[in-house]
């Protein structure tokens, strides 16, 4: 015996894959399917130091920090308060800058695109078959827009 593992997205696929199986004699006992449940909770916007979901809300704040304090420090020679009162203040003050628009990017932006692709869950399907019945199985699976195939031998 043998069972094969396969992600789909939550769509009409999923169920033209699940018919065709059980036309290529597929027992309905055989078929598993689980749907997978979305998160929730959003998710954190600040990193903490025990975890991190990748997102860098200081990398343009970081670039445009440097750019602007080269440009204060370098007009500031011709200011009153100096070079350094200059740079220091470009440097906030692109900071700032850099990580608003972060921010702006990733919660009005990101999450309206989101909001319109719609949170489609995925679900994962289990069937169960004999060793000759795999390839065809598999072929049917990848046929109809499966994520990912894993074979698991019982």
């Amino acid at each position: 015996m043998l069972q094969i593992y396969s992600t789909f997205e939550h769509s009409t696929y999923l169920e033209l894959a699940i018919n065709e199986l059980e036309k290529n004699r597929v027992a309905k006992e055989n078929i598993f399917a689980v749907p997978l449940t979305n998160r929730k909770v959003e998710r954190r916007i600040f990193d903490s130091i025990h975890n991190s979901d990748g997102v860098s809300l200081i990398s343009t704040g970081a670039a445009l920090g440097t750019a602007f304090s080269v440009v204060g420090a370098s007009l500031g020679f011709e200011l009153q308060w100096g070079p350094i009162y200059w740079g220091l203040i470009g440097a906030i003050g692109g900071f700032l800058l850099g990580f608003l628009i972060d921010f702006f990017i990733f919660k009005v932006i990101k999450k309206r695109k989101q909001l319109l692709r719609g949170k489609k869950g995925e679900v994962i399907l289990i069937v169960e078959c004999d060793d000759n019945q795999a390839d065809g199985i598999e072929s049917i699976l990848w046929h109809h827009l499966a994520l990912g195939i894993a074979r698991v031998q019982c």
